[in-house]
C-alpha cells in the first residue's frame, strides 16, 4: 500500500510542486524584514519623486519578493493539474507553517542568551551583541505577521479562483494568458493587501508611501510575471514528459472538472 501511494507519479509530482510553493513561501517571510531599492540593484541611479505630497520616494521593495516567481509558477502549475483545491490545501498548510515558524521565532527569541562568547562572537563584523542583531532580525513585529498571512492567504485563494475562471474561457489553451493575467489580478490584492494592513493601518506609516511601496511592488511581480511565462512552459513540459502526455491531459481535464467546494 504505501509502495503504491509513494510510488504514484501524481502524488510524487502533487508533493515535488508543494514543497517548492511551501519552501518559497517560508523563504519569502523569513528573509522579508530587509529592503532594498530595485534601481540600485539594476544598477540604475537612485530615484526621486514625489507622490501624493510625499517627497523624495524610491523604488524600494522586501527581499521578500525573491522568491515569489517560483510561487507564481508553481500556483498556476499545481492549479492546472489538480485543481483549485489543489492550492487551497496547500495553502491553508503553508499558511499554518509560516505561523508555526514565527511562533518558533517568538520562542527563540525570549531563550536566555549564553553570556559567554555567543553574545561578542561576531564583534569583529560590526555585531557586538548577537542577541539584539538575533531579536533585530527574527523579531518581525505582528503587524508584518498579520498583514503578510493575510495577504498571502487571500491573494494565493484569488489567484486560484481568477486561474480556474481563464481556463474555462481559453480550455487547455493559451498557458500564458491564464498564468500571467492570474498572477497580475492576484498579486494587486496581495501587494495592496500587505502593505496597507502592514504598513498603514497598524503601523502608521504615512499613506503616500505605503502606495509608493504598493506601486513598486505590483510592477515588480507585473514583470516578473511575464519573465516567468517562459518558464511555466519549461515546467508543463517537464510535468508532462514525467507523466505521460495522456495521463497529463487526463489530470488537466479532471482539475478543471473538480468543484472547489
Amino acid at each position: 500500500m504505501i509502495h503504491e501511494i509513494l510510488g504514484n507519479k501524481a502524488t510524487r509530482l502533487y508533493i515535488i510542486l508543494g514543497a517548492f510553493f511551501t519552501a518559497s513561501a517560508i523563504v519569502a517571510e523569513m528573509i522579508g524584514v530587509k529592503l532594498f531599492q530595485l534601481e540600485t540593484a539594476l544598477g540604475l541611479e537612485k530615484a526621486d519623486f514625489t507622490l501624493l505630497g510625499q517627497h523624495h520616494l524610491s523604488f524600494v521593495l522586501s527581499v521578500g519578493v525573491l522568491p515569489w516567481p517560483i510561487i507564481f509558477i508553481m500556483t498556476d502549475v499545481i492549479n492546472d493539474y489538480f485543481g483549485v483545491r489543489g492550492v487551497r490545501f496547500l495553502t491553508m498548510i503553508t499558511a499554518a507553517l509560516i505561523a508555526f515558524m514565527y511562533v518558533m521565532m517568538w520562542l527563540a527569541i525570549r531563550m536566555p542568551p549564553d553570556q559567554g562568547w555567543w553574545i561578542t562572537s561576531s564583534m569583529k563584523q560590526g555585531v557586538p551583541d548577537m542577541q539584539a542583531a538575533f531579536k533585530s532580525i527574527f523579531g518581525q513585529g505582528n503587524n508584518i505577521i498579520i498583514g503578510s498571512l493575510t495577504a498571502f492567504i487571500i491573494g494565493q485563494l484569488v489567484d486560484a479562483r481568477t486561474f480556474r475562471g481563464f481556463k474555462r474561457i481559453t480550455g487547455d489553451k493559451r498557458i500564458w494568458l491564464r498564468a500571467t493575467g492570474s498572477t497580475l489580478i492576484s498579486q494587486l490584492i496581495d501587494s495592496v493587501v500587505v502593505t496597507y494592513v502592514a504598513f498603514w493601518i497598524l503601523k502608521g506609516m504615512p499613506f503616500a508611501q505605503c502606495t509608493a511601496m504598493v506601486i513598486t511592488a505590483y510592477c515588480y511581480k507585473f514583470l516578473v510575471a511575464l519573465l516567468a511565462t517562459p518558464l511555466v512552459y519549461l515546467v508543463h513540459a517537464g510535468v508532462e514528459r514525467y507523466l505521460g502526455k495522456a495521463r497529463a491531459l487526463a489530470m488537466r481535464e479532471a482539475a478543471m472538472a473538480l468543484r472547489a467546494a
